[in-house]
């Protein structure tokens, strides 16, 4: 493999550590926003190009070997994913056959794209993704555009919920006194925001990435018991089961992940981190 020149589309709250841990490990790589670099913590050796990745011409982009999209709507809509998501990646594969020098181009989608909703088990082999809702088609779409403009090199990264030292969202509802009753068996998937880091970078550097990684730890898990676990775990009441929703819902994500590249191998692990850097 030619010497890695990468390009990271994206310096938010996942884009900007995998710039960053990409310059610790020595390589070089380009942090690509829209805002100026002092709005960004950007590590002393990465290089930052502020632009609109939908301004990137062929010859801007002729000396990257690699790249990865990692963005954020504006808003969280169909047509704000469209006019993201999808609108990046379609501007890219349109210039695929004039970037001589690229190896691969890594996209950071989403589970969403699986619309099963029964409690099934999701294999990224086995299991069609259909999405149902709209902001998810768009998702999809991104994906194939450049599927389809760059073939084998693209890979494709779907993500469960992420969540993190500063993505509490749980713990917050844990805490609260007076609890909304959950679903008794409503499955959710979910992946260190630390690990997911990890997996993008990894998949980016590799010699040879698999088409699609279901980025998710080993441990789906209702959120009945994640609510009454961690409610235990903070000395809360635990919340109540809704007698209103019966059925089996959500689904369950086999991760494709390897072991070795997780700190957070499920969700215990994580919460355990969350909670002692709480303190």
């Amino acid at each position: 493999m030619s010497k890695q020149n990468l390009l990271i589309i994206g310096q938010g709250d996942i884009g900007l550590p995998v710039t960053n841990k990409l310059a610790q490990d020595g390589l070089n790589v380009t942090g690509l926003a829209r805002g100026e670099r002092y709005d960004y913590a950007l590590d002393d050796k990465a290089i930052f190009k502020q632009a609109d990745a939908l301004t990137l011409t062929a010859q801007v982009l002729q000396g990257f070997t690699h790249i990865a999209i990692i963005v954020t709507p504006d808003e969280y809509s169909a047509s704000g994913y469209h006019n993201s998501y999808l609108a990046i990646c379609q501007h890219l594969a349109n210039l695929a056959e004039n970037l001589t020098n690229l190896e691969r181009i890594v996209f950071i989608s989403s589970t969403g794209v699986y619309g099963q909703d029964n409690g099934e088990w999701i294999d990224k082999d086995t299991t069609p993704a259909t999405p149902v809702r709209a902001a998810s088609k768009v998702i999809l779409q991104a994906e194939q555009s450049l599927q389809q403009g760059f073939n084998d090199k693209a890979v494709v990264i779907r993500p469960s919920g992420i969540y993190g030292r500063t993505r509490l969202m749980r713990l917050r509802k844990a805490r609260e006194p007076h609890k909304e009753p959950v679903a008794a068996s409503h499955w959710s998937n979910r992946i260190m925001d630390r690990d997911l880091v990890n997996i993008i970078v990894n998949v980016l550097t590799m010699e040879s990435p698999e088409p699609i990684y279901l980025a998710t730890d080993y441990a789906p898990v209702t959120t009945l018991e994640l609510s009454v676990w961690l409610s235990e775990q903070i000395g809360e009441m635990p919340p109540t089961i809704d007698d209103k929703k019966t059925l089996v819902t959500g689904k369950c994500l086999h991760s494709n992940i390897p072991l070795a590249w997780l700190d957070y191998p499920d969700w215990q692990t994580g919460y355990r981190d969350i909670l002692r850097h709480q303190k």
